[in-house]
């Protein structure tokens, strides 16, 4: 296969904008002084980042800071707790240590949930009893590979839940310095059909670096999809477009699908205006005429995208570019999360308003979904029955395969917006309760069979 679309002369060249050009912005874009100052208060907590191109095509500056991409990348200063708040004001003044201002700022992260879902506890499998670092291995055939390299983004989303992977922490980061790790645990394992490369963002890196990483993956036969977490066809198409190395990118792309290798591009659309440029679309269609597939995901996150006209319009726009609508993910219990939760039972109506007025090629996708700490679990609606009102729900993915596709049920929460918040049900089956409710959970993903997989993780 050829690259039908070909790329542009180069036009432009990426620059990270952060809080020390928080002034510059603010000059140039009209931020008044004191919503300024909450977003440079915020950024010493939280990772704020974007570029010219957020800057300058997806951000509405005549409806700042009600903009829902404005909203979407600068941190707003309700992201916070009001104790946290006066808590960094306090530390701006000039008798404070720089010791003792690292201090707090710690103690505020680690209370936001810097890795839910027990990512740390139960993801992290080891090889010949050590630990490795930079992968995760929750589900029996897929592993999470996350790059060094490529642990930043072009832009960093305000709702992020990796959002501990920018702050400076080294003890909060995953990140493999190669993949020298991941080949000898793919060797032992299998069983592990799919490698997902994350972060951070792996379409930061070079060409040159990214094929350091996912080239050694084409020497396991074992592993037949290779999908790629991004976000940068939303906030730097260029990557694909006019980058220097935009065409060799592309080259790489198509000798892995050469291989018969499934690549599969896992892209993060949180609102339609991000499909809207002409880059985008561009790139879309350069990275389709390599015989990769791009699947599209987001989170229902308040502030942004919580209405069902905007879900419509998002899953159109991908189905029209030629992507395939996949995720509706509910936002997960870190970090702002308080600022951008919706209750379970919206996310439901949300969802439900959106997708009946799809064409049905649009209807591939799922949702809402809680990636928690026993799998992956879709609220499949709300049902009245004699015994009471309840959320149906469904274990979509699951540490223990047995799990998969199980329908079970939660009594119904105008406001609960996770699955810790939902009480359980007697009718639950054991197993699904003991998954969802108990206090064990499962070690992380080993090799053996499938048999040998339930027995390990009961």
């Amino acid at each position: 296969m050829s690259l039908m679309v070909r790329s542009p002369v180069e036009t432009e060249r990426f620059r990270a904008w952060g809080p020390h050009q928080l002034d510059e912005i603010a000059a140039r874009y009209g931020i008044p002084p004191d919503l300024q100052e909450s977003i440079r208060l915020v950024s010493r907590v939280l990772p704020f980042r974007v570029n010219e191109y957020v800057l300058s095509h997806l951000i509405d500056w005549s409806d700042v800071p009600d903009d829902p991409m404005f909203q979407l990348v600068f941190p707003q200063l309700e992201m916070l707790r009001e104790q946290d708040r006066r808590s960094l004001v306090r530390l701006t003044g000039t008798d404070t240590r720089r010791s003792d201002a690292r201090a707090a700022v710690r103690r505020i992260r680690e209370r936001l949930n810097p890795h839910p879902s027990g990512q740390r506890e139960y993801n992290v499998p080891s090889l010949d009893g050590e630990r490795l670092s930079g992968l995760q291995h929750k589900y029996r055939e897929t592993v999470l590979y996350f790059p060094g390299h490529g642990q930043t983004c072009h832009a960093y989303c305000t709702y992020c839940f990796r959002w501990a992977q920018f702050v400076g922490e080294p003890g909060l980061r995953f990140a493999a310095r190669g993949p020298t790790g991941l080949i000898a645990y793919l060797h032992r394992h299998p069983e592990v059909s799919d490698v997902l490369v994350t972060g951070g963002d792996p379409m930061v890196m070079s060409t040159e670096r990214l094929r350091s990483h996912l080239e050694p993956l084409l020497d396991v036969e074992t592993v037949r999809t290779i999908r790629i977490g991004t976000k940068a066809v939303a906030y730097w198409p260029q990557r694909f477009v006019t980058d220097r190395d935009a065409d060799d990118l592309l080259r790489f792309m198509e000798r892995m699908t050469a291989t018969g290798r499934q690549v599969a591009v896992m892209a993060h659309f949180s609102h339609p205006r991000e499909l809207g440029t002409g880059t985008a679309r561009r790139a879309l269609a350069r990275i389709l005429s390599t015989g990769a597939v791009v699947y599209c995901q987001a989170p229902l996150i308040a502030h942004v995208n919580d209405w069902a006209s905007t879900w419509n319009e998002l899953w159109r726009t991908e189905l029209a570019a030629g992507a395939v609508p996949y995720y509706m993910f509910v936002e997960r219990d870190t970090g702002p999360h308080g600022y951008f939760r919706v209750p379970l039972a919206r996310a439901v109506s949300v969802f439900q308003d959106a997708y009946r007025l799809l064409p049905g090629l649009a209807r591939t996708v799922r949702g809402p979904v809680m990636s928690a700490t026993p799998g992956k679990v879709v609220v499949d609606g709300v049902e009245s029955a004699p015994d009471g009102k309840f959320f149906r729900l469904r274990m979509l993915q699951a540490r223990d395969p047995s799990l998969v596709g199980r329908p079970f049920r939660a009594p119904y929460s105008p406001t609960a917006a996770w699955l810790t918040e939902l009480g359980a049900d007697p009718s639950t089956p054991a197993d699904i309760a003991a998954a969802v409710h108990g206090a064990h959970t499962p070690a992380p993903a080993r090799a053996g069979s499938a048999g040998q997989w339930r027995e390990e993780h009961r």
